[in-house]
């Protein structure tokens, strides 16, 4: 005999189970007596036995009705708590932020941000990945990431690229450094120079997309370091020469070890992006995000 076993029957079972007996179950479910009789009925006629001892007061499970009450007490509970998962996804409460970071010093700018937004949205889930390791802008078009951080916005259908702030790139070095004399600091340079960036791919990096590529110039030696605090006592050692983002050295340029100097006469500037699908722009948490995002970059800038 095949059953066919329907939400309400495991509700109906612990119901009657909890309240012991058939009028109080029926207040419970806001059924009337005579339909929750019905039920447990068709029910027992569709398992082939009896679920309660109707000749006991209260009523009782028999055997197989202790079976069937063990089923429900699994069952409803994870029921229950989908229901609120999805009635939060649909308000807006919660969901999936999956960020990709295009950018290697961002993760310093990011993780004040993310703080606050955990405490104001805690049933999201959240999670980052460095984007530099894969592609990030095609992982956000077929969903495996949420928000992309970007300095590169590009023409991507149904994708927004969302200015966050601009920044500069710094050339930093030793105050020992024969290149301090110089009030900026161009391609040139770096010739001979030992250059220490993050292990990323050199078409990542602005000093060498936005300067060097163009201008044939390449550094005597690159040297790869991932953290940049790292990569800080190396320039203080005079072991090389750095070029990080103006948000990254706002406490370096009033340190004595080293000196900060403009890329160019005229300075070169970046922005910096969060690409999302539009369809996720109105996502009440992916507002925040944003406007977290661009209210940090501007505290650190002012700092």
């Amino acid at each position: 005999m095949k059953m066919h076993i329907e939400l309400r029957h495991l509700r109906t079972v612990k119901a009657i189970h909890d309240t012991g007996g058939v009028a109080r179950a029926a207040d419970v479910l806001n059924i009337t007596q005579s339909a929750l009789s019905h039920q447990i009925k068709s029910l027992e006629e569709q398992t082939g036995v009896e679920l309660f001892v109707r000749r006991s007061k209260p009523l009782r499970l028999s055997a197989a009705g202790l079976r069937f009450l063990r089923l429900a007490e699994r069952v409803l509970p994870e029921i229950d708590a989908l229901q609120h998962e999805f009635s939060a996804l649909r308000s807006g409460r919660s969901g999936r932020l999956h960020i990709a970071i295009e950018c290697h010093a961002c993760f310093e700018w990011l993780f004040p941000v993310l703080e606050r937004f955990r405490k104001l949205w805690p049933d999201v889930d959240v999670d980052i990945r460095p984007g530099l390791a894969f592609d990030a802008l095609p992982a956000l078009q077929k969903e495996d990431v949420d928000l992309v951080v970007s300095s590169d916005p590009e023409n991507l259908a149904g994708v927004t690229f969302t200015h966050l702030f601009d920044y500069a790139p710094v050339f930093v070095a030793s105050s020992q450094h024969a290149l301090a004399q110089k009030p900026f600091i161009e391609a040139e340079d770096f010739r001979g120079e030992t250059l220490i960036t993050y292990p990323v791919d050199r078409s990542r990096l602005d000093l060498f997309n936005q300067l060097l590529i163009p201008a044939k110039v390449e550094p005597a030696h690159v040297r790869q370091v991932e953290l940049t605090a790292v990569i800080l006592l190396l320039v203080a050692s005079n072991r090389g020469v750095t070029v990080l983002p103006d948000w990254v050295v706002r406490e370096v340029k009033y340190h004595s070890d080293y000196i900060t100097r403009p890329l160019t006469q005229n300075k070169i500037t970046r922005g910096l992006y969060a690409a999302t699908r539009d369809v996720d722009l109105e996502k009440p948490y992916m507002r925040d995000l944003i406007q977290f995002a661009g209210q940090e970059a501007q505290r650190l800038q002012n700092a």
